[in-house]
């Protein structure tokens, strides 16, 4: 579904990321993770259209979309949250919901998203204003909600647990396993809690400085040498 070619992204003299390869089959869980300032966030940049990438290629279902703009990418199927809830201001939960369904799907679907809406139980707070009445895990809910209103095969989910509570956090993941099985849907998700990744993920991407440097199953990864280095050494904000 997805593959990257030998990205890179260049911030004048920053190599953010540095010639990135790897892949994502259909319905796959990834995790993707690193120290502060390895790269992920930007690497989501690059592959959602935030970002232009110096080099490389993005492939999503066999097609070069490094130079496609925001919009298309969503309409192929590419979703993503941020790491910092940003619900649109003076419209409700529901408005946020059906402005991000005609971005990315190009028409309403009213059902679609009351369906969305249940599921992601935010239903009773449907009228509310996103931007002023809602907790921290009901605007986390609602990126993860205006991300499949754009009916995405890959979900880009960029720490959706930060900030919660152990409690809030497992109910979290739960509905995360849950948006697996139901929606059948790609995800890539960076999350910094390794115990998160390990029970989410079938697989581990590590980044380090920009560059990939390891990829395999959740316990391997954790096992192996370089990576344990990268989190305990030095050089990282």
């Amino acid at each position: 579904m997805l593959r990257l070619d030998n990205l890179s992204v260049r911030f004048g003299g920053l190599m953010a990321v540095n010639s990135v390869s790897f892949s994502i089959g259909a319905a796959q869980v990834v995790g993707l993770v690193g120290p502060n300032g390895a790269g992920k966030t930007t690497l989501f940049n690059a592959i959602s259209g935030l970002v232009r990438p110096t080099s490389g290629r993005i492939l999503f279902d066999g097609t070069d979309v490094l130079r496609a703009p925001l919009h298309q990418r969503a309409r192929i199927g590419i979703g993503r949250t941020f790491q910092i809830p940003q619900p649109m201001h003076e419209l409700t939960v529901r408005e946020n919901l059906l402005v991000a369904q005609r971005f990315g799907v190009g028409a309403v679907d009213s059902r679609k998203i009351d369906e969305i809406l249940a599921f992601t139980k935010l239903a009773e707070r449907a009228e509310k204003n996103a931007a002023k009445e809602l907790a921290l895990t009901e605007l986390k809910a609602l990126e993860v909600a205006k991300a499949l209103a754009t009916e995405p095969k890959l979900l880009l989910l960029d720490e959706v647990l930060a900030g919660l509570e152990t409690h809030g956090k497992r109910r979290f993941m739960a509905m995360l396993k849950d948006l697996h099985e139901r929606y059948q849907v790609g995800i890539l998700i960076i999350e910094h809690d390794i115990e998160t990744i390990t029970q989410l993920c079938q697989r581990v991407v590590v980044l380090n400085f920009g560059e990939l440097i390891a990829d395999g199953a959740p316990d391997a990864v954790f096992r192996d040498p370089e990576v344990i280095k990268s989190y305990t050494g030095a050089g990282h904000a």
